[in-house]
């Protein structure tokens, strides 16, 4: 295995300087990596925005943060819904009423293998519904702020892409047909990774190389994402896996780097390069050749703009 260019540590955000002035905004962090990178993020004195579905939830979590990072933390909670378009389009409108830039937004929140075939308020399966039409939404509407501030859109995927049937299913985009949890999940964690790579194309094609769009994943991390929506059996499989795996913290190392690390390629997918990628060393490492398949992000991208009606404003 080449040498990673982190050294002998790989990535860690003791790379991360003082990030005072800077505002990042993260959905997701009631729990697991989102919290964590979170908390590292406010404990070098950044601004975060969380976007969490329960308000409840989301208060806990900001005391919780204020007692182990400080009570000077500057975090606040916007409610955000990623599976029902109303929500995503009023949560980023209440973002862009509240803050002044976003020096990164980081898709962190997911929803993962959904045991029976469900749709979206929108008419869209549960796990495309959220994890990739959700955030496509999300980050096209905070675009404009974003390149306005020179900023970074940071897309959580994960290994899953690379499950499954390996495509998009375009004609059975919902899973009418054939619904398994794995395959859905797949297809919509190969959708967000998809659009990462178009959205660079499209920016390079419009000389727009002030905005930077990254895609990573948390390998193998212990959080509650299988608990939240996975069935009986899938969390009963992850528990067996639990020796294999690292802890969300760890997790939330890929993230935080397509963040805040200066100079970082953006054709790179990154996360931790150790067995399988499920844990070890953070850096960049092999993305399958499907992942960037111009014909199929393509058509996605432009069956997205139909679908959800949101163009980006590239």
């Amino acid at each position: 295995m080449k040498a990673n260019k982190f050294g002998k540590n790989g990535w860690t955000p003791e790379r991360i300087d003082d990030l005072s002035g800077k505002t990042f905004v993260i959905t997701g962090t009631t729990s697991g990596t989102g919290f964590e990178a979170a908390k590292i993020l406010l404990s070098k004195n950044a601004k975060v925005v969380m976007l969490n579905r329960n308000p409840k939830k989301a208060d806990d979590t900001i005391q919780t943060l204020k007692q182990e990072v400080g009570s000077h933390s500057n975090v606040i909670n916007i409610t955000l819904d990623l599976s029902i378009q109303a929500s995503v389009k009023k949560a980023a409108q209440e973002v862009l009423n509240t803050v002044t830039k976003i020096d990164a937004l980081i898709c962190n929140a997911a929803i993962a293998q959904v045991p029976k075939h469900t749709l979206t308020i929108d008419g869209w399966e549960s796990q495309m519904g959220t994890n990739y039409y959700g955030n496509w939404t999300l980050q096209a509407l905070l675009f404009p702020l974003i390149e306005k501030s020179n900023g970074r859109i940071v897309t959580v995927g994960s290994m899953g892409y690379n499950m499954g049937i390996k495509t998009i299913k375009f004609n059975d985009l919902n899973w009418n047909k054939d619904y398994t949890p794995n395959n859905a999940y797949s297809q919509s964690k190969l959708a967000q990774i998809m659009s990462i790579y178009e959205l660079q194309d499209r920016l390079k094609e419009a000389g727009k190389t002030n905005v930077k769009a990254y895609a990573c994943h948390p390998g193998a991390s212990r959080t509650n994402l299988i608990n939240t929506s996975g069935s009986l059996l899938m969390r009963f499989m992850f528990f067996l896996m639990k020796p294999f795996t690292q802890s969300a913290e760890k997790g939330a190392y890929p993230q935080l780097m397509c963040a805040t690390e200066e100079n970082l390629d953006q054709t790179g997918f990154y996360g931790p390069t150790g067995r399988s990628n499920w844990v070890g060393l953070v850096g960049a490492h092999k993305l399958e050749p499907h992942a960037k398949d111009k014909a199929v992000s393509k058509k996605l991208w432009e069956l997205s703009e139909k679908e959800t009606g949101v163009k980006w404003n590239i």
